[in-house]
């Protein structure tokens, strides 16, 4: 079995106090059902786990229904950061989940082919996040705003999601972060990383479609343009 996890439960500082960023309109639709329509439509996919703010499971399940999203089997309430929020996920997924698949619900420009073929790839070696190769100079501050040396960008990735991973070797991930309150990750390939066994690879599967992150309401207009709504 396959589930997604869909993160919706974040603080959306950036969009201003008292906005939920993934229960706003692109176009007719919340940013949040574009994605669970994108995991909906996506063959690969047999279960999706939506993890949203605890105030807003009675609305989730409300949007669910008026989308026809039948692949929802679980809605659960986030924790204060997005490692707590993938761990809430993950545990609420069926027992017989092999591939664990973690998107942020934010991303609402994703399709099912981006998701079928991040799952194939961690079917494959066990691990692996969407990404696109760096094409802008990246420099490298030290301190401060003073730049102190220009990286090679030849070798450097800016990773998205979907994200997918032997459940197993997400679990553990998981249990291992949770086990340091300290230790943060800012996505799961990090949380398996962080791990530190030996053998695992993360694959990287190369994009060039536009996936960004709504982040602030100029996101939303460009969401609108790249979704043609």
């Amino acid at each position: 079995m396959v589930t997604a996890i869909l993160l919706a439960a974040g603080k959306s500082e950036r969009m201003g106090a008292g906005t939920d960023k993934a229960f706003l309109n692109i176009g007719s639709k919340p940013v949040i059902a574009w994605s669970l329509l994108a995991f909906e439509r996506c063959p690969d996919i047999d279960s999706i786990v939506l993890v949203v703010r605890k105030e807003q499971k009675m609305a989730a399940q409300s949007l669910a229904r008026m989308f026809g999203i039948s692949k929802l089997s679980r809605i659960v309430a986030g924790g204060t950061r997005r490692q707590d929020s993938a761990a809430a996920g993950l545990e609420a997924a069926d027992i017989d989940t092999r591939i664990a698949v973690v998107h942020d619900g934010a991303r609402p420009c994703v399709t099912p082919e981006a998701i079928s073929e991040t799952v194939a790839a961690a079917r494959r070696c066990g691990a692996a996040v969407l990404g696109r190769r760096m094409i802008d100079t990246v420099k490298y501050a030290a301190r401060g705003t003073t730049v102190t040396r220009t990286e090679d960008r030849s070798r450097l990735w800016t990773v998205q999601t979907p994200q997918a991973f032997n459940a197993n070797l997400l679990r553990r991930a998981y249990k291992a972060l949770a086990a340091d309150r300290k230790a943060e990750a800012t996505d799961d390939a990090q949380a398996v990383e962080m791990l530190g066994e030996d053998g695992v690879q993360i694959k990287i599967v190369e994009s060039n479609a536009p996936n960004f992150k709504i982040t602030t309401a100029d996101d939303l207009q460009l969401a609108a343009a790249v979704l043609k709504v």
